[in-house]
């Protein structure tokens, strides 16, 4: 086997439910190193699904953690109704690639409230895949911390406020608490660094 040199080492990152369909799904594209030697196994939609058809009984077979499959190393976390799995080429560290999958699922867990289920994922299908795309990008592995990638992903706004001039209270203590307020706010920022 050659020494692996390259920084792209996710194939794809893939969600399935425990029918083996899709939930979330995406696919890098080779490095541009390996464009030249051969195709792609995830060329098109069909050879896609097909894949996760077949990965899905050969998990669903072996019950392991990291497994071989069709010259490819997969890594997954399997979880009350879904299946988190990180798909990469057969050289690489298969601890490296384990420990992003554990710390990706950690994140998600986290900003999930400790329920990662489909129902769940289908209500905040945007925070998980911003929790992924701040772990992995075009196949590179960018960060694997879960609190800094539960940093990078924010919270949607939980309601609509209006502002309402007459509700504002301008007296000294209401400018005080707006100062305290405000003073906290940019703490936090600094905190997490902008």
């Amino acid at each position: 086997m050659s020494l692996n040199i390259s920084l792209y080492t996710i194939s794809a990152v893939l969600i399935l439910d425990n029918e083996g369909n899709r939930i979330f799904s995406k696919y890098y594209p080779q490095s541009p190193l390996d464009q030249e030697a051969s195709t792609s196994t995830f060329d098109n939609s069909q050879s896609q699904i097909k894949f996760e058809k077949s990965l899905f009984t050969k998990i669903n077979k072996l019950n392991q953690d990291i497994l071989l499959y069709d010259n490819h190393l997969i890594c997954y976390k399997q979880t009350n109704d879904v299946i988190l799995v990180l798909v990469a080429k057969i050289n690489e560290n298969e601890c490296l690639i384990y420990s992003t999958l554990s710390n990706l699922f950690d994140a998600i867990s986290i900003l999930l409230d400790n329920t990662i289920d489909k129902q769940t994922i289908g209500e905040k299908y945007d925070m998980v895949s911003l929790a992924i795309d701040e772990t992995i990008d075009d196949g590179i592995i960018i960060e694997y911390d879960p609190a800094t990638i539960v940093s990078r992903v924010t919270n949607p706004p939980t309601a609509h406020y209006d502002v309402n001039l007459k509700n504002i209270d301008i007296s000294e203590k209401g400018i005080f608490n707006a100062l305290s307020f405000a003073s906290k706010k940019i703490g936090e920022r600094l905190q997490q660094g902008l």
